[in-house]
C-alpha cells in the first residue's frame, strides 16, 4: 500500500508511470515551460488539431469571459469513463501544458493498436472469399458463366474498334506499287474521251441484244465497223500523226472492252503506245495500212533463234502463220507469235477470219491480252505489270508508258 503507483490493467508494474504534481503557473501569465522528457517518458503522438482551434490557440485567444468551453463530439464530461473500453489520459503538467496551449480544451488519444488495413491483405481476402465461394453448388454454376460472359464482351469490344478500321479502305491509285521493278515516272496515262456512239457494231453481244447505254438494239454496218469513228480519227490523226486507220482499230477495240470487261478499263493511248513501239503503226519491214486495215505485205520478224538479244522459241505452228518451220516469228502490227495467237486472236472486222496482219483483229486481241487476270488498267500496278507481260523488257516498258503518255496528252481536248 505504500505504493503511490497506479497500475494499469495489462501492463507489467514496471511499465506504470507514477503522477507528478502539477506546477502552479507562474504569474505573468505566460504557460510554463514542460521539462525535458526522458525517452521511457515520451507521450503517445497527438492527434491532427483543428486547424481554426490551432489558430485561436496560436493568437493568444481563449474562450471569451463567462463562455464555458463546449467539449468535443463524442467526448464525455470529466469524471466520467467510458464503457466500451479504458481511456488514457495524461494528469502530468505536460498535458496540463498541452491543454492550456489548446484554449483549456482536452484532448483525446487515440489507440497505439488501430492502423489501417493493407490493400494487399485485403485482396488476399478478397480472393480467398472467391475461392470458397466458387467451390460451392452456386459458384460452380455461376463463375463459368461469368467467365464467358466476360469473353464474349471482350470479343464484342474488339470487333466495335477492329472491323470499321479495317472495312471500307479502298487502296489509293496513286499508292500502287508495279508488280515489276521498272521505273515508273507517272500513273497509268490519261484516257482522252471517245465520240458516244448509240451502238457498237460488231460487238459480241447477240444481235437484237441491246448493249448497256443503248435504247435499241445496234445496227450492224456491212463494211468495216471501225469505220464508224472515222470523222473522231481524223480529229486526232491531225494533232498526233497516228493513221486514221490504226486510230480507229485502237479506238473501236478499247470500246468493245469497255462493253465486254468494264473492269479493265483500257485506253485507245496505251494500244496506240504499243502498236507504235511494235511496228510503228504497221509500217514496219516496208509495209502499209490498206482501207480495210490489212498490213501489206504482211510484217513477220526476224526468227526466233536466241541470236541477237532474241527468245529462242522453236516453230509451234508448223510455219502456218510464219512461214517457218524451224523457230517461230512475230506477226503483223502488234507482233503476236503464233502460240499466243492461237490462244487469245479475235475477229474484230467481222469477216469470220482472224487475221494477225488485220490491225482491227491485232488491236482487239492485244487488248484482250491486257486484260487477261483481272487487271484494271488504270491502277499502275496493274498497267505496268500487263505491258511487261506483252514484253518483258524494262525498256520496252518505258517506251510504251512514254508513248502512250504523249498520244494522252495531245489529244486531250480533241472532241
Amino acid at each position: 500500500m505504500g505504493d503511490t503507483r497506479r497500475v494499469v490493467d495489462g501492463e507489467r508494474r514496471a511499465t506504470a508511470r507514477p503522477l507528478r504534481p502539477a506546477a502552479p503557473p507562474p504569474d505573468d501569465g505566460a504557460p510554463p515551460v514542460p521539462r525535458p522528457r526522458r525517452e521511457r517518458d515520451a507521450l503517445p503522438p497527438k492527434p491532427p488539431a483543428d486547424p481554426a482551434r490551432d489558430a485561436g490557440a496560436a493568437a493568444g485567444a481563449g474562450p471569451e469571459p463567462g463562455e464555458k468551453p463546449q467539449p468535443e463530439p463524442g467526448a464525455k464530461p470529466d469524471g466520467e469513463s467510458g464503457a466500451s473500453g479504458p481511456q488514457q489520459t495524461d494528469s502530468g503538467p505536460e498535458a496540463k501544458a498541452d491543454a492550456a496551449a489548446a484554449g483549456g480544451r482536452r484532448r483525446r488519444m487515440p489507440f497505439a493498436h488501430a492502423v489501417r488495413a493493407r490493400p494487399r491483405q485485403l485482396a488476399v481476402g478478397a480472393a480467398r472469399a472467391t475461392r470458397a465461394w466458387s467451390r460451392r453448388p452456386g459458384g460452380r454454376t455461376t463463375l463459368p458463366a461469368l467467365f464467358l460472359l466476360a469473353l464474349v464482351a471482350a470479343a464484342a469490344t474488339a470487333g466495335a474498334v477492329i472491323v470499321p478500321a479495317a472495312v471500307g479502305r479502298p487502296e489509293p491509285v496513286a499508292d500502287a506499287t508495279p508488280s515489276q521493278s521498272v521505273p515508273q515516272t507517272a500513273a497509268a496515262p490519261a484516257t482522252p474521251p471517245l465520240p458516244e456512239l448509240t451502238g457498237l457494231p460488231g460487238t459480241a453481244a447477240p444481235t437484237g441484244t441491246p448493249l448497256p447505254g443503248a435504247t435499241t438494239a445496234p445496227v450492224l454496218p456491212a463494211g468495216r465497223p471501225a469505220d464508224a469513228l472515222a470523222g473522231w480519227a481524223q480529229r486526232v490523226d491531225a494533232v498526233t500523226g497516228i493513221p486514221a486507220v490504226a486510230l480507229q482499230a485502237y479506238a473501236y477495240a478499247e470500246m468493245v472492252l469497255a462493253q465486254t470487261n468494264r473492269a479493265c478499263q483500257l485506253s485507245w493511248t496505251t494500244l496506240a503506245a504499243i502498236g507504235y513501239v511494235e511496228s510503228r503503226h504497221g509500217a514496219a519491214n516496208g509495209a502499209t495500212l490498206q482501207a480495210d486495215g490489212r498490213a501489206l505485205p504482211e510484217i513477220k520478224g526476224q526468227p526466233l533463234d536466241g541470236q541477237g538479244g532474241r527468245s529462242r522459241i522453236l516453230d509451234t505452228d508448223q510455219g502456218t502463220l510464219d512461214g517457218d518451220r524451224v523457230h517461230d516469228r512475230a506477226l503483223g502490227p502488234m507482233q503476236f507469235i503464233p502460240t499466243t495467237w492461237q490462244e487469245i486472236g479475235a475477229d474484230a472486222d467481222g469477216d469470220g477470219v482472224k487475221n494477225p496482219h488485220d490491225i482491227d483483229d491485232a488491236a482487239l486481241a492485244a487488248g484482250l491480252y491486257l486484260c487477261k487476270g483481272g487487271r484494271n488498267m488504270t491502277i499502275p500496278g496493274d498497267w505496268w505489270g500487263a505491258i511487261l507481260s506483252y514484253n518483258d523488257v524494262r525498256r520496252y516498258a518505258q517506251d510504251v508508258f512514254d508513248k502512250a503518255d504523249e498520244y494522252g496528252r495531245l489529244s486531250r481536248n480533241v472532241r
